[in-house]
C-alpha cells in the first residue's frame, strides 16, 4: 500500500505540473487537433477540380461528347482550349492545366468505322502521384464513353466490363484511411514526446535531485512518470477520435471498447521508449532531438503514407519492431472493418511484446543510471 501511495502521490504532481499550466493544457490538446484537421484536409491523395486543356482538332459530335462527359464528371475542370499542338508544351510547362486531352482529325469517323481512335492525354509528370492518378480518372470516364458509344450505335458492347465496389471505404476517400491511422500516430508523438521530457525537465530545474533523496525508488519514479503520460496520451486519442467521429464524419464501425484496449497497450509501449529516452537524455534539448530522431523513421516505417508490402524486403522486416506499424493495423481495421477483439490479436501480441521489452528496458536504465 505504500508503494502505491507513493505512486499516487508522483502520479498527481506529474498531472498538476502538466496541467495547472494554461499553455500546457492548450500545448497538449491543441496541437493534435490541429495537426489532425490539417492532415485530414490537405493530406490527401483525391483529385477534385483538376484543370485540364482540350486540344480538338476533329470537332465533332463524338469528340464533343467525350469532352462533356469529362467536364461533368465532377473531377475535371476546363481551363483552355488549344488551338495546335504547339500550345501543348507551353501550358503545361506554365503549370496552366495538369493534363491535356488530345483528340486527333478524324477521331469521329474513327469510331464510326468500328476502328481504333487515338486519344493522346499529355500529363505534367513532376507530380507522378497526382498525374496518375488523374490519368486513371481519365482512362475510367473513355471506358464508360466507348462502352456507351457502341452501345448507341448498335455494335456490340465489350465483353467484359468492369463494375468495381470498394468495401469500408465506398468513395476511396483518402482521409478514411488517413485519419485513423492518425488517431495512432499523432497520439504516439505526444506521448513519446511528453515521457522523453519528463525526466530532462526535472533535471534541468534542478527537481530531480530532490526526488532521488526521497524514498521514492527508482521502479515507482519510472510508474510515476508512466500513468499520467498514458493518461495523458488517452486524452489525446479521444480527442483525435471526436474530430474524425464528428468534424470529418468517418463512421466508427468497431467497439469503442476493443480500438480503446488496443491503444491502451499501444500508448503503454511508447510509454516505454520515452522513458528510456528520458532516462538517457542530459537536458531537455537532448531529450527532444532523440525523440524526433527515432520518430521519423518510425513514421516513415508505420505504414501510415505508403503501404509496408511495397517496401524492400529487408525493410519490410525491420518494420517488425515499429509500434505503430501495429497500432494503424489494429485501428484501421476495428474502425473500418469493425473487427472485434480476436480479430486484433495478431497486432495485439506484438505491442505487447514491444511495451514489456520497453518498459524493461526502461526500468534497467532508470535503475542504473538513476539510483
Amino acid at each position: 500500500m505504500d508503494t502505491l501511495r507513493r505512486i499516487f502521490i508522483l502520479c498527481r504532481k506529474e498531472l498538476l505540473l502538466a496541467l495547472k499550466d494554461r499553455r500546457s493544457r492548450i500545448v497538449l490538446i491543441v496541437p493534435a487537433i490541429l495537426q489532425t484537421l490539417v492532415f485530414g484536409y490537405a493530406a490527401t491523395y483525391d483529385l477534385s477540380n483538376v484543370p485540364y486543356a482540350v486540344l480538338d482538332e476533329d470537332h465533332s459530335a463524338a469528340s464533343q461528347a467525350l469532352i462533356a462527359k469529362l467536364q461533368g464528371s465532377g473531377i475535371f475542370r476546363r481551363v483552355r482550349s488549344l488551338d495546335s499542338s504547339l500550345d501543348i508544351a507551353a501550358t503545361i510547362d506554365d503549370k496552366d492545366a495538369l493534363l491535356v486531352v488530345h483528340i486527333g482529325q478524324n477521331f469521329q469517323r474513327q469510331l464510326e468505322s468500328g476502328s481504333n481512335a487515338p486519344l493522346q492525354i499529355v500529363l505534367d509528370g513532376r507530380n507522378a502521384n497526382t498525374a496518375g492518378t488523374a490519368a486513371r480518372y481519365v482512362e475510367t470516364v473513355v471506358a464508360a464513353f466507348n462502352t456507351n458509344w457502341r452501345i448507341a450505335h448498335g455494335a456490340r458492347p465489350p465483353a467484359i466490363t468492369v463494375e468495381s465496389r470498394s468495401w469500408y471505404n465506398p468513395d476511396l476517400e483518402t482521409r478514411w484511411s488517413m485519419i485513423p491511422g492518425l488517431i495512432a500516430a499523432l497520439s504516439m508523438l505526444q506521448t513519446l514526446l511528453l515521457t522523453a521530457l519528463s525526466v530532462a525537465r526535472e533535471r534541468e530545474q534542478g527537481t530531480f535531485d530532490q526526488l532521488l533523496v526521497t524514498p521514492l525508488r527508482p521502479a515507482e519514479i519510472m510508474a510515476g512518470k508512466a500513468v499520467p503520460s498514458i493518461l495523458i496520451g488517452l486524452v489525446q486519442v479521444t480527442a483525435i477520435l471526436l474530430v474524425s467521429l464528428l468534424w470529418f464524419r468517418i463512421p466508427l464501425a468497431g467497439s469503442v471498447l476493443t480500438l480503446y484496449a488496443g491503444l491502451v497497450v499501444f500508448i503503454v509501449a511508447s510509454v516505454g521508449i520515452g522513458l528510456a529516452i528520458s532516462a538517457l537524455s542530459v537536458n531537455m534539448q537532448q531529450a527532444m532531438l532523440n525523440t524526433f530522431v527515432l520518430l521519423i523513421p518510425l513514421m516513415l516505417l508505420s505504414g501510415l503514407t505508403s503501404p509496408i508490402a511495397n517496401m524492400p524486403r529487408a525493410m519490410q522486416y525491420v518494420t517488425a519492431i515499429d509500434p505503430l506499424r501495429y497500432a494503424i493495423e489494429l485501428v484501421r481495421r476495428v474502425y473500418l472493418e469493425g473487427v472485434g477483439l480476436t480479430w486484433v490479436l495478431d497486432d495485439l501480441w506484438p505491442l505487447a511484446v514491444i511495451g514489456g521489452t520497453t518498459l524493461t528496458a526502461a526500468a534497467w536504465l532508470f535503475r542504473h543510471r538513476l539510483g
